[in-house]
């Protein structure tokens, strides 16, 4: 499981129906009752709604997201994330798109857009280190507690990937170090899973995702966010296309316990 066996290996234990590392969950994480606001279309002629970035300075990628999830309402009434894995920076928006707060993350140690088939179901040792990349995608998120009560975010339960707060890991991977470093460079080094500062989980998305479920968009590397979420610069919104890769997992808060 690579989300699984890299918190397991970092120091971070997951519920005991994880915990054997060669099987399928039995169990999934409790639903969280959501009724998420239908989308609302922008008036012909309106001025699009867009995110408030503060004093963030976004990349052009992150902005055109942002702006694409305010205007179109995809996020559905929940708070929201964005995952840049270009620049290591996770940042986490109001349900109404107004920037509460950005931080740097260790992602994925290698570079791509898609998890290898039947990851959340393999042993640590048999993963390349190739394979260990953060999915690009949408996905709806929720918090979940290990079996010692120590709280996480899943993204996406069947492939096992996770946000937490950073862990110590191995001494010789200096996953604090990286998080403090001035470049993204240095930030590949998990099996996938996400994590960030402490004080960040903490005062940012553990309360935005309590009581509720929200969505999490990590940005592509290798595609287009076009490509991958259907999305479209504000105020220009063109015709669906048919070959949008839309990791739309079921939009109600059932979904989550897949």
């Amino acid at each position: 499981m690579r989300g699984v066996l890299a918190l397991v290996m970092a120091g971070f234990v997951l519920p005991m129906a994880w915990a054997g590392g060669n099987s399928s969950p039995t169990t999934h994480p409790p639903p969280i009752s959501a009724a998420p606001s239908s989308p609302s279309a922008v008036a012909s002629g309106s001025r699009a709604r867009q995110a408030s970035f503060g004093q963030e300075k976004a990349s052009p990628q992150a902005l055109h997201v942002a702006n694409w999830v305010v205007a179109s309402a995809d996020n559905q009434g929940m708070p929201f994330m964005i995952i840049d894995k270009v620049r290591a920076r996770v940042m986490m928006f109001d349900a109404g798109g107004q920037l509460q707060g950005a931080a740097p993350a260790l992602l994925g140690l290698a570079r791509g857009d898609d998890s290898a088939p039947g990851i959340g179901d393999r042993k640590m040792s048999s993963i390349l280190p190739e394979e260990r990349t953060t999915a690009a995608g949408r996905f709806v998120a929720s918090l979940d507690r290990d079996v010692h009560g120590q709280e996480f975010l899943w993204i996406d339960y069947s492939t096992a990937l996770s946000l937490h707060r950073v862990v110590k890991g191995k001494p010789s991977e200096q996953r604090a170090q990286r998080l403090n470093s001035a470049t993204p460079r240095d930030n590949r080094i998990s099996y996938g899973c996400v994590n960030v500062p402490v004080k960040f989980y903490e005062t940012l998305v553990s309360p935005a995702f309590t009581g509720t479920n929200g969505i999490v968009y990590i940005l592509p590397e290798t595609r287009t966010a076009q490509q991958v979420f259907g999305s479209y610069e504000v105020g220009h919104r063109p015709a669906p296309t048919a070959n949008v890769m839309d990791i739309r997992q079921a939009e109600s808060a059932a979904s989550i316990g897949r």
